[in-house]
């Protein structure tokens, strides 16, 4: 079971001092858009674990994305590789802002989530288009084929809450932002 914490807890945390480690796992560009001001930039498929466990130190690492999903994965992540003083903050990023956090805004962008709505979509549409108006069965039988497969992998994502198309779209060039000069927060390191 992971732990995790509220948001205006987190904010609490923050105004009383105490020293946090806020893992913010998101693709580089979802990040860029909009951060809390003291979290770090991992992104969930660069995760690993014995680097973040040797930078946390003595206090838990709290991990945050959009909503909750990712950094729920993230803490099993931790948790599978023994890593036991993990916490996801419920509500992600918009949530922390609700709670009166401070956030860094930059370039707008498209979201996850929303990138694989499209994709996914457009291939069923695309498969659909080719079974009705395929220039010959073999065309057609693809276009089944393809709605099917698509229709199938987004079943799958629904029941195991794991989306290998989201996966490959996260690290497609779009998704990821230059990295800044070292020490400018896109390492992990304790701050206040």
């Amino acid at each position: 079971m992971v732990a995790t914490i509220s948001p205006t807890q987190l904010a609490d945390l923050r105004r009383r001092g105490e020293h946090l480690m806020l893992v913010d796992v998101r693709t580089p560009a979802e990040y860029g858009e909009v951060h809390v001001d003291f979290a770090h930039n991992v992104p969930l498929d660069r995760l690993d674990p014995k680097e973040i466990s040797a930078l946390g130190g003595a206090g838990p690492i709290y991990f945050v994305c959009k909503s909750g999903g990712r950094s729920q994965k993230a803490c099993e992540k931790m948790l599978a590789a023994g890593v036991k003083d993990v916490i996801s903050v419920e509500g992600g990023t918009a949530a922390c802002e609700a709670a009166g956090m401070p956030v860094v805004r930059g370039r707008k962008v498209m979201s996850l989530e929303r990138q694989v709505r499209i994709a996914a979509g457009s291939l069923v549409a695309s498969g659909a288009a080719l079974a009705a108006f395929g220039p010959s069965p073999l065309w057609q039988q693809i276009g089944i084929g393809l709605a099917g497969f698509i229709g199938s992998g987004l079943v799958f994502a629904g029941v195991t809450d794991t989306c290998g198309m989201g996966m490959l779209i996260a690290k497609m060039p779009w998704n990821q932002a230059p990295r800044s000069p070292a020490g400018q927060g896109d390492s992990c390191c304790r701050t206040n």
